[in-house]
């Protein structure tokens, strides 16, 4: 079981090695790639190097696979202009591309995983209410922080940050994004914290 675990995970680094070099290739501006692209190569290394000292659960792996497609879409074709946003746009009847908020969200859900697993397995917090107020709390400073970063970006770049950016002009864009990492979160701890705890007690065993 431990070996096919980790050969599919050498198989999805593979795989999301090999996205990243055909997202870059093709990305519609370089720059912004980068940017977007950034954290998904932080996490990477990170997963790495912790590996063996601190493997995670097959949830949280597999839910960082899936952040990091949606980020490296967002990156290859800016989030403003994602074909799946249009689709849903018109799903939905508005008039942005509301690609970002799926990026958002997962923001909010994926973080809420780590947190949960570190805060956990630690034994750093006591209590499940008190459990879930933390988790919320850090997904909440995680997004702000990301959104102070995004704000630091806009001012050394100017004009040249609209497309990492993302924003379509709505001035409630800021305001919105932490709206749905929030949910994000929520949506961790009321349907996905049972699933989480049976695999965290499992790589504790």
């Amino acid at each position: 079981m431990i070996q096919s675990r980790t050969f599919a995970l050498l198989y999805s680094a593979a795989l999301m090695l090999g996205l990243l070099v055909y997202s870059g290739l093709h990305a519609f501006d370089r720059a912004t790639w980068a940017m977007e692209v950034f954290p998904v190569i932080i996490a990477m290394a990170v997963m790495v190097a912790s590996y063996r000292r601190f493997p995670l659960t097959t949830l949280l792996y597999v839910c960082i696979c899936v952040h990091a497609v949606v980020l490296i879409v967002g990156g290859v074709y800016t989030y403003a202009r994602v074909p799946l946003g249009f689709q849903i746009a018109d799903l939905l009847h508005v008039e942005r591309n509301p690609y970002d908020k799926i990026g958002h969200f997962f923001q909010g859900f994926v973080p809420a995983l780590v947190a949960r697993e570190i805060l956990i397995r630690g034994a750093h917090v006591n209590g499940r209410r008190m459990l879930g107020f933390v988790v919320v709390c850090i997904v909440l400073a995680i997004s702000a922080a990301y959104e102070l970063i995004e704000w630091g970006a806009a001012e050394m770049l100017g004009q040249g940050a609209d497309e990492f950016l993302g924003t379509q002009g709505y001035a409630w864009d800021t305001q919105s994004d932490m709206l749905m990492a929030l949910i994000g979160a929520v949506v961790v701890l009321l349907f996905f914290a049972r699933l989480h705890d049976r695999q965290i007690a499992a790589v504790q065993q």
